[in-house]
C-alpha cells in the first residue's frame, strides 16, 4: 500500500501547506467517506461547510477559499484543485494488471502482422492480416485486430474491444472495454418492391488521432465512403454512439449516452452533454457546449450554449423555462 507524508505531498504539488497532520497519507476520499488516513478535495465554496465534520487529516483546496485546519490538520492551497486531484490520483494510482508474458500463447497474431518492441498481449486476443501495432501497445485479453489496421504506439485497448479493417489508431490512444471500432454505419433505404430493405453498403474506414480515449462500450461506425474522423485529444464516455462518416475535431468532450448521426461535424473543443443528440448533416463549430438531454437539429454557431429540444441559446431557454413555471402555477 502506498503512503505519503503531507509535506511529501505538498512537495509534489507545489501548494502553500497551512497546518500540519502527524498522520500518513494513505489516499484520496471524498470529503464526507474519509477516514484520517485520507487526503480530500475542496473545489468550490458550497464544499466548505463539510471540511468541519469531515475524518480527513488533510484537504486540497482552492487558494480563494476561506478554510482553517483545524487540530492535527492540514490544508494544501493551490490555484485549482481540480487539477492537484488529477496528480494526486496518479500519485496513488495501484499498478495496472501484469502480464506473465509479453505475448500469451493463446493469442492468435497472422504471420503477415507487424508487432513492435515492447508491446504486450493478452491471452484469447487476435490480430489479423498486415496489422501495425507501434511500439508498446497493450492488447488486454480477448481484443480483436483485424486486418490491415494500424495502431500507433502506447496505445491500449482493454478486454472485449474490437476495431474492425483498415483502421487507422494514433498514439497514446485508450479504449475501454467493449469498444467497437469500424462496424457498418447504420444505412438502409426502402427496397424497389416497398416490401423490405436495402443495405446500403459501407466501404469507408475510421481514423482516430493521438490521445484519444474511448469509454466501455462506445461505438465509432466505419464511413460509407472516406472515413469517419475523431481528432487528437478527444475524450468519449461510456455508451456514446458516433455514426458514419461524422468529423470531430481537436479536445472535444461527449458524455455518457450522447450520440452523433451520420455526417456531423464538430469544430475544436465541442462539448455534448450526457444524453444529448446531434441530428445528422449538422455542424456544431468550435467552442459550443451543448447540455445534457439536448436535441440538436440545426447548425451551431461558435461559442455558444445550447440547452433544450429543439436546442437553442441556453439563456432563451432558460427564459422559457421559467415562463412555463409561472403559468403553471397559474
Amino acid at each position: 500500500m502506498k503512503s505519503f507524508t503531507i509535506r511529501e505531498i505538498n512537495d509534489l504539488l507545489n501548494g502553500d501547506l497551512i497546518g500540519d497532520t502527524t498522520t500518513t497519507i494513505q489516499g484520496p476520499e471524498e470529503l464526507q467517506k474519509s477516514e484520517p488516513h485520507h487526503i480530500t478535495f475542496i473545489g468550490s465554496k458550497k464544499y466548505v461547510s463539510l471540511w468541519a465534520d469531515s475524518k480527513a487529516s488533510a484537504a486540497i483546496i482552492n487558494e480563494n477559499l476561506d478554510v482553517e485546519p483545524g487540530e492535527n490538520r492540514a490544508l494544501i492551497k493551490v490555484k485549482n484543485a481540480d487539477l492537484a486531484m488529477a496528480k494526486i490520483l496518479e500519485f496513488f494510482q495501484p499498478e495496472m494488471p501484469v502480464f506473465e508474458t509479453d505475448i500469451h500463447p493463446t493469442a492468435v497474431l497472422h504471420e503477415t502482422a507487424k508487432i513492435g518492441t515492447g508491446c504486450k498481449i493478452g491471452a484469447g486476443t487476435y490480430v489479423g492480416k498486415n496489422v501495425i501495432l507501434g511500439e508498446g501497445v497493450v492488447l488486454y485479453p480477448n481484443v480483436t485486430i483485424l486486418d490491415e489496421t494500424t495502431i500507433g504506439k502506447n496505445s491500449v485497448a482493454w478486454s472485449g474491444t474490437v476495431i474492425r479493417e483498415r483502421c487507422t489508431i494514433g498514439a497514446h490512444c485508450i479504449f475501454h472495454n467493449n469498444v467497437s471500432i469500424g462496424a457498418d454505419g447504420f444505412g438502409y433505404r426502402p427496397s424497389p418492391d416497398g416490401r423490405g430493405l436495402v443495405k446500403i453498403p459501407q466501404i469507408g474506414t475510421v481514423i482516430i488521432g493521438n490521445d484519444v480515449e474511448i469509454g466501455a462500450n462506445s461505438c465509432v461506425d466505419r464511413g460509407k465512403f472516406s472515413a469517419t474522423i475523431i481528432g487528437d485529444n478527444c475524450k468519449i464516455d461510456n455508451q456514446v454512439q458516433i455514426a458514419h462518416n461524422c468529423i470531430m475535431g481537436r479536445s472535444c468532450i461527449m458524455a455518457g449516452h450522447s450520440g452523433l448521426a451520420g455526417s456531423v461535424t464538430l469544430g475544436d473543443g465541442v462539448i455534448i452533454g450526457g444524453s444529448a443528440s446531434i441530428k445528422d448533416h449538422t455542424t456544431i463549430h468550435s467552442g459550443v457546449t451543448v447540455g445534457a438531454g439536448s436535441g440538436v437539429v440545426g447548425d451551431i454557431e461558435a461559442g455558444k450554449t445550447v440547452l433544450g429540444y429543439p436546442a437553442q441559446d441556453s439563456r432563451e431557454m432558460l427564459k422559457q423555462w421559467v415562463m412555463m413555471r409561472k403559468l403553471a402555477k397559474g
